[in-house]
Order: structure tokens, then C-alpha cells, then sequence
């Protein structure tokens, strides 16, 4: 059988259920970007195509950091340096900054500008074998702002071999200059959404419930117009405080409710009923340093597939390593390595809503491989500043 790429001499974790998939004598075979074969190699058809030897080294699916902020303006360094001497996030946002300074910023920048300044972050985390990301906007002033973000991440696909997902966070935080939260998410559902969506420029929607965002109410009419317009939805929920978010993500389906710090039984239960994805962001919890951790043992207890990701953001977690993050995850939440492996892969996909394309090595799925010079799967979750990635495979190549 004809092929254009061959894999030998690799030990795979497939992420294929229920666990990890381990196979110690490995075999993958590509063709067109696309997964034919991927197993033991005893059991392998005959294929002819360029060999590569791994050399026993280990392959995973590519990485697929599922929440980050990667396109934004400025920088949030001196808030950093104030926190160090005591002051809240919630004093300095009521000063102007936090989320509304990164704003400012954004709204300054050309899309050339947020382009540019966007790209180290994005090689930082394809250099730790990330092949699929999301990228949120919310940074905008207004709608040609949120235009002109998404328009920049849109592009950054363009520029690296890596897939983008693009998310309209179109509720993050209430307008500054106007007390009429409501008018704003009534332009949101009336006007921002549809705009957004004729420009094709987002396939999900995002809010954010809590005291800092947006009300539960509000984001329910969020969601709700989204929904109306085809488009999938997201909810960062829970962070602060718990608003229920977790259960008006599960009434409209949404991919995945993020967060999670202070969600309760039946928040857990309602996301395992709706197949909603837990996505955990140890980063934040980290920089902001949190006290209350996501209820993990909730989760397990329901069902509910858990997965990570950097929420590379420049206030709350300027984190740009998925291999940290998920050493996070283990020490901060205590995961277990199977459910920090499971987190950057098969589960990050569905957070997507891209199950049926990659996250897993089968056959179908888009060649997306990570190559790791490890012993054993454990040390990517293990060790902390070191990146053991051998070579990153996009699209079979």
C-alpha cells in the first residue's frame, strides 16, 4: 500500500480508549496529511513510502492547547509588579487596568502589530509540540476591534503550519465607559454575533460568568444567540465565584465550560449530562495564586472528560508552555498523568468540538505527532523546564 510517510521503530501512546493506548512496537503510516495506520507494527499491512526511524523514541498526538488569549496588545508586566506589593487584581482593574488596559492596548495596535507580537507565543508553544490551538478574542473596544483580533489570529495559520480554532468572546467584561451592561449585550446578540459570523471569522462563542464579567442572565442571552446563528458556544465559568455557569453551559450544549474553581455536584453533573468538556487552567490558578482548586474528584465522580490548557493571557497566566502546564495540573489539582496526557490530547480535541480529527493516533485523523526523546510518557508531565520534543509532525510533515 502506497503511502507517503512511515513512522518505525516508534513506541506510541494513541490516546486511543480507555487509557493511554500504549504500544511499545509502533508503526504509523501517512498519506495527504492523513492517519492510514497506526498500531503495532506486527500487525501492520505492507506500506511503501519515505521511512523514518524513530529510534524507540515515543509519539503522541500533537498538543492542542484549547483556551488561550494568544492575540492581544501591551503587556501587563507593572500590574504584575503590583501585585508583588499587595494590591488586588480587583484594585487595579477598579483603576483602569486589568482586562480593560490589555483593551486600550489592542485597540491601538494595528493588525500587522498584534500579528507580529502574537508569533513568539505561538513558537513557544509549537516548540513544545502544540499542532492545534484555540485563540479568544474579547480584547476588543469595539466590534471592529474584536474584528481586527480575530482577523490577526485567522492570519498567525497562515504564517506556521499549525491549526487555529477561533472563538468570539463576546461578553468578557462590561463596558468601562457605559453602566448599561444590558444595551451591550443586546448590540452583542443583535449585531456583534451576526457580524461575526457573515465575515466567518468564528466558529464558537464565549462568555464570561462571574462577578467581574457578566451576569448568568446576561450570558444566557449570549449563548442563546449564538446558538441561534449555528455557532457553537463556551463558558468561562466558576473562576471567582459560582454563578451556576457551569449549568447554563450544559442547557446550551456548549463544548466546554473553563475553570471550574468553585463549581458544585450539580454543576458537575449537569456538564457530564451535556458532554461538556472541564477545561482546567492551572496557569491562571498559579499566577493569581488561588486557593481553591477546581473540584477534581466532582468531575471524576461524574463523567466528566477533563482537559488543560495555558490560557495564554497577558493579566492572568502569560503562560506559553503546555508542558508546564500540565505539570501543573499534577502537583496544583493533582491529576493523574493519564488525565494530564488525556487533557492536552483526545480531550482538548473535544473541548473543540474536533474529536473526529485528531487527538488520538487512528486511522482518519489528521497526522498531527508530537516525537518525544523520553523514557516514558510519565516524564512530559514529570520534569519542569526541559522540552524533550525530538520533531513536531504537522499534517504528515
Amino acid at each position: 500500500m502506497r503511502c507517503d510517510r512511515l513512522w518505525r521503530r516508534a513506541r506510541l501512546a494513541t490516546m486511543v480508549p480507555p487509557d493511554l493506548g500504549l504500544i511499545e512496537d509502533g508503526l504509523i503510516a501517512a498519506k495527504d496529511g492523513v492517519i492510514l495506520y497506526a498500531g503495532p507494527a506486527d500487525e501492520a499491512p505492507h506500506f511503501e513510502g519515505e521511512e523514518i526511524d524513530c529510534e524507540g523514541r515515543w509519539i503522541t498526538p500533537g498538543l492542542i492547547d484549547c483556551h488561550t488569549h494568544l492575540v492581544y496588545g501591551g503587556s501587563r508586566i507593572g500590574e504584575f509588579e503590583e501585585r508583588l506589593t499587595g494590591k488586588s487584581y480587583a484594585e487595579i482593574a477598579g483603576k483602569g487596568g486589568g482586562i480593560r488596559s490589555t483593551m486600550r492596548a489592542t485597540h491601538q495596535a494595528s493588525e500587522g502589530e498584534l500579528i507580529a507580537t502574537a508569533l513568539p507565543r505561538l513558537d513557544a508553544l509549537m516548540a513544545e509540540g502544540v499542532t492545534t490551538l484555540e485563540i479568544k478574542s474579547g480584547y476588543g473596544l469595539s466590534l471592529d476591534d474584536e474584528i481586527k483580533q480575530l482577523r490577526a489570529a485567522r492570519a498567525l495559520g497562515s504564517v506556521r503550519p499549525v491549526a487555529l480554532a477561533a472563538t468570539y468572546l463576546a461578553a468578557h467584561v462590561p463596558p468601562a465607559e457605559s453602566s448599561d451592561a444590558d444595551g451591550f449585550i443586546e448590540d452583542v446578540c443583535r449585531v456583534r454575533i451576526p457580524r461575526i459570523l457573515a465575515l466567518g471569522l468564528a466558529e464558537a462563542v464565549d462568555a464570561y460568568c462571574d462577578t467581574m464579567g457578566f451576569s448568568r442572565a446576561q450570558c444566557a442571552r449570549v449563548l442563546e444567540a449564538a446558538r441561534a446563528h449555528g455557532l457553537a458556544v463556551k463558558l468561562h465559568a466558576e473562576q471567582f465565584s459560582n454563578q451556576n455557569g457551569a449549568t447554563l453551559a450544559a442547557k446550551f450544549g456548549a463544548l466546554s465550560a473553563d475553570h471550574l474553581e468553585y463549581l458544585d455536584g450539580d454543576g458537575a453533573a449537569a456538564l457530564a449530562g451535556a458532554g461538556t468538556v472541564a477545561v482546567l487552567l492551572p496557569g491562571a490558578y498559579y499566577f493569581m495564586r488561588q486557593m481553591d482548586a477546581p473540584p477534581v474528584a466532582l468531575l471524576r465522580q461524574a463523567g466528566v472528560p477533563i482537559a488543560i490548557a495555558t490560557d495564554c493571557n497577558p493579566g492572568t497566566s502569560p503562560l506559553t508552555s503546555p508542558l508546564l502546564a500540565m505539570n501543573m495540573a499534577a502537583t496544583f489539582f493533582r491529576l493523574t498523568v493519564t488525565e494530564c496526557l488525556l487533557g492536552m490530547t483526545r480531550h482538548a480535541a473535544l473541548a473543540l468540538g474536533r474529536g473526529g480529527q485528531m487527538g488520538m493516533l487512528a486511522r482518519g485523523l489528521f497526522c498531527d505527532l508530537a516525537i518525544w526523546s523520553i523514557e516514558q510518557p510519565a516524564e512530559l508531565v514529570y520534569r519542569m523546564g526541559f522540552n524533550p520534543l525530538h520533531v513536531r509532525i504537522w499534517r504528515g510533515k
